[in-house]
């Protein structure tokens, strides 16, 4: 394999790697929170869903750009294409803002909607508001994601 693909492959890998490590952060601790909630109250469970969900967002766009990558290379049912190292590197690069904003991001909604938990678990009423915290944090994900697919787009293959 050229240095260039490997390159390109690493870069997707990545971005599933660290954006999986997140959500499964973010998930893992609003999990927890969740649990304890719920051992006192079970009803509550279609309340904290929504909130435990919330963190596996960046995995999938995590997943999504790796999917995009391994299109523009046509690892699916195309011939691979031939990269030079510098287009490999470009490639690698464009997939660092989804990697480490889809890392950071779901770890700290994790923290967010765990602090929710807490929150509807007293105040059933007031839930859309610890979505709405957790959807701020979201932001960043997504601009991350969106300027992954921009630089993405913008490599001439």
């Amino acid at each position: 394999m050229e240095l260039g693909l490997a390159l390109a492959m690493l870069g997707s890998a990545f971005a599933v790697i660290f954006g999986g490590i997140g959500s499964a952060i973010g998930i893992g601790l609003v999990g927890q929170a969740s649990s304890g909630v719920m051992s006192e109250d079970p009803e509550k469970f279609g309340s904290l869903l929504i909130l435990v969900a919330l963190p596996g967002t960046q995995g999938i766009y995590g997943f999504l750009s790796a999917f995009l990558v391994i299109l523009k290379l046509g690892l699916i049912g195309e011939t691979v294409v031939t990269l030079t190292t510098f287009q490999g590197l470009q490639i690698f690069m464009t997939c660092l803002p989804i990697a480490f904003t889809g890392l950071m991001s779901g770890i700290h909604q994790g923290k967010v909607c765990a602090s929710g938990v807490y929150m509807v678990a007293k105040q059933p009423k007031d839930m859309m508001k610890p979505v709405i915290l957790a959807a701020l944090v979201e932001t960043y994900a997504v601009l991350g994601l969106l300027i992954t697919i921009i630089l993405l787009n913008g490599i001439q293959l």
